[in-house]
């Protein structure tokens, strides 16, 4: 039988009439009140007074220490006991000890947290990027201010901010500290409060300067041209995305990748990690390490250990005989924190309400409320100036008469009337006759009145100097870009986190190697690439191309050998032979474009197997330069699917080739004539994008046309056409010399 429904129970109050020991009447209150009385002033407090950083870049936890720290005299001064600042602290922050010296921590130099720390540390402070290194007590730590906070506190007693009492009224404390850069941007920070948080990545300081003066320049330009990225004080790789970082940009919000920056040492076939991501540790790897080797995943680890000493961290990984190296780091960087993401949430407090800003409205509420800053500022000063003024005006009317001046004192019985007898005998103010009722009496003499009273003028063109500039936002902007400059050039650094530009960082596939076998590859001047075994090309016919089409390139070499691709668009796309698949003469081949994924429009213009990156490659260009530049700038340790800038876009190229050793080189142009020059005149450049330097002089008129090795022109008198010196026009070519047409680039 289905059970008898029973009445429901209202819980709106509590019956506590059977409760011994309690009233029988409870006061009824709605949950929403209850919130609202009990929970909403703490929740407000936790968010406006604790957890979330204002436009100065601080939470209060950190303003309360540096204050703290300022008042003592640590600023210049030598390092004193970490125990004697958090005491003193404690009397404008009632956290307790240890949460004022976990703060102190993670402001040090020696934790590491921050890419210019505001406390200067002795002792062990533990380390950002380790979890179970601890830091000593703060009886045995010693610390100082760090020369950057004098950027901090140059304008704190100059009204530039706000005073309020400390929680018991016995002193007070800033409201927020006048920072001379946008330090808001610098320092990272990491908040959690009630229904929500904040998390702020650090930027280099002097992108970030650079970055300001041109916003008050121009508040529409481009910041990602100038702040080109997130900077972390340990290091690492960041996976560049444009996109993904724009919208950060724009909106406060979003994530982008950092991985670990390691290296090979086939001497001892093991891999060192040197720099991590800043939001895992190294036990956190480790761990995660040992779980995939101990779960099978990972069979490729011999042994794993922890090296950091006092040079700084090193992850060691011995490897097993066979391993390659660079598929093992791409496997790690999927399975375990050596690659992290960053959670960005700007959200900062502006005029004590939570607000998510993106960058550029950050930098506009910071530049707004430091304009505001440097006005009042000035606005300080001119008042001291009109104070003095005021003063020098009262002596200077004293000038006239200083006989009478002494004689108002002499003949005044009461000292309380000394100050009204002066004011009615010279038309002064109060303020006046107390200034020259406290001259001392060696000062009334004429000389000393007269060189005071000679200071007046120049006091009135500083203070209408002054004035026009508190009336001038235009003259305020150029004293912060003026002080922005200088920040920049005394503390700029420079960047710890490099930037790796591709839209994706290829994974390595983890299935096994490829089989290495010969194959013969051939490239169309359309853009058809052909990998054929001997087998098959000894049993093949005559090659297929489009119609149109023809053949470009070819050459010999192994299935798993590297393919450089270059393109049209001054790119160069990476990929393995392995990647195309086996094929037939009678077949087109792959569509290099559609293949590798080239932006639309790009062109293929020349391929090679770079083997060992120990050759050259040599450029030719249509204005009548030639580039050699090192093969090694191509090689990368992540497998990078395209790289930009593979060589200069000043002109169209013309010719290329892979130079494993020295050879003679004729350069054609299209007026018919020639130059040979040997090619280990060119020094090679390490630089991609290197113009290269003049070979061959041209009329305006004419170009390149074409460069190829001399042993594959038809030229019979090469004598005639060498070169003794760099640039050179050459010879016109002879109908002996001239051969056949030979083919250019696409």
């Amino acid at each position: 039988m289905p059970k008898k429904k029973q009445p429901e129970r209202k819980l709106d109050a509590i019956d506590t009439s059977n409760v011994r020991g309690l009233s029988a009447e409870v006061l009824e209150q709605p949950i929403t009140e209850t919130l609202e009385l009990n929970y909403m002033p703490y929740a407000m407090s936790v968010i406006v007074s604790r957890a979330i950083p204002e436009i100065d870049g601080f939470k209060p936890s950190h303003r309360k220490l540096l204050y703290t720290m300022y008042q003592m005299k640590l600023l210049t001064g030598s390092r004193t006991k970490s125990a004697n600042i958090v005491g003193q602290t404690m009397k404008l922050n009632p956290h307790g000890d240890a949460a004022i010296y976990d703060t102190m921590v993670r402001l040090s130099r020696g934790y590491g947290a921050l890419l210019h720390p505001f406390v200067d540390s002795k002792g062990n402070f533990g380390k950002v990027y380790s979890r179970d290194m601890a830091w000593a007590a703060p009886r045995y730590t010693e610390a100082k201010l760090d020369p950057v906070c004098a950027e901090f506190f140059r304008d704190i007693d100059q009204d530039t901010v706000d005073f309020v009492d400390n929680y018991d009224g016995s002193m007070q404390e800033p409201t927020l500290l006048p920072t001379t850069f946008p330090n808001v941007l610098v320092a990272a920070n990491q908040g959690i409060a009630v229904g929500m948080a904040s998390n702020l990545c650090g930027f280099n300081l002097g992108e970030v300067c650079d970055a300001a003066i041109a916003h008050l320049d121009n508040p529409d330009c481009d910041l990602l041209d100038i702040l080109k990225a997130p900077d972390f004080p340990t290091g690492g790789e960041l996976l560049y995305d444009g996109a993904e970082l724009a919208e950060i940009y724009r909106t406060g919000r979003g994530s982008f990748k950092v991985r670990a920056k390691w290296r090979y040492e086939k001497e001892g076939n093991l891999i060192e990690i040197y720099e991590i991501p800043y939001t895992t540790t190294a036990e956190a790897i480790m761990d995660k390490v040992a779980e995939l080797i101990k779960a099978g995943k990972i069979k490729e680890i011999a042994d794993m250990r922890d090296e950091t000493d006092l040079s700084g961290l090193k992850l060691t990984i011995d490897l097993k005989r066979g391993t390659d190296p660079e598929k093992l780091m791409q496997k790690l960087f999927r399975t375990t924190p050596l690659q992290d993401s960053f959670g960005c949430n700007f959200n900062i407090l502006i005029a004590g309400m939570p607000k998510v800003m993106g960058v550029k409205e950050i930098l506009d509420e910071w530049c707004a409320w430091r304009s505001e800053s440097v006005r009042r500022r000035v606005y300080h000063a001119m008042k001291k100036k009109q104070e003095k003024l005021h003063l020098l005006k009262g002596l200077k009317k004293i000038l006239l008469d200083i006989d009478k001046a002494i004689k108002i004192v002499r003949e005044t019985e009461e000292d309380a009337e000394v100050i009204p007898n002066l004011m009615i005998g010279f038309g002064i103010d109060r303020i006046q006759a107390e200034y020259v009722a406290e001259i001392k009496l060696r000062n009334i003499n004429k000389e000393y009145i007269l060189k005071r009273t000679a200071e007046v003028d120049e006091l009135e063109r500083e203070i209408a100097d002054l004035q026009a500039t508190v009336n001038d936002p235009k003259r305020i902007q150029g004293i912060i870009k003026d002080e922005l400059r200088a920040v920049k050039e005394k503390y700029a650094a420079p960047r710890r986190t490099t930037l790796l530009y591709s839209h994706e960082a290829e994974a390595v596939a983890e299935e096994e190697s490829a089989p290495d076998y010969p194959v013969h590859v051939f490239l169309s001047q359309g853009g058809y690439l052909k990998k054929i075994t001997p087998q098959s090309l000894r049993m093949s016919g005559e090659q297929k191309y489009k119609e149109g089409d023809g053949l470009f390139l070819t050459w010999e070499g192994s299935n798993n050998d590297e393919l450089l691709v270059f393109t049209d668009a001054q790119q160069c796309y990476k990929t393995r032979l392995s990647d195309f698949d086996d094929c037939k003469a009678s077949l087109l081949g792959d569509y290099l474009p559609a293949k590798l994924g080239m932006d639309e429009g790009e062109q293929a213009v020349w391929a090679c197997s770079p083997g060992d990156y120990s050759a050259h490659l040599l450029f030719f260009f249509e204005n009548g330069k030639a580039a050699r530049v090192e093969l090694a700038g191509y090689q990368t340790q992540t497998r990078r699917k395209k790289l930009t800038g593979a060589y200069s876009d000043k002109s169209r190229l013309v010719s290329a080739y892979l130079l494993t050793e020295d050879r003679e080189m004729a350069v054609i142009s299209t007026e018919g004539r020639c130059m040979v020059f040997h090619t280990a005149s060119l020094s090679p450049k390490s630089t991609r994008g290197t113009q290269g330097v003049n070979v061959m002089t041209l009329k305006p008129k004419y170009r390149v046309e074409r460069a190829l090795p001399l042993e594959e022109t038809s030229i019979q008198n090469a004598a005639r056409y060498r070169a003794r010196s760099l640039p050179v026009a050459g010879a016109l070519l002879k109908e002996e010399d001239r051969g056949e047409e030979q083919m250019t680039l696409l």
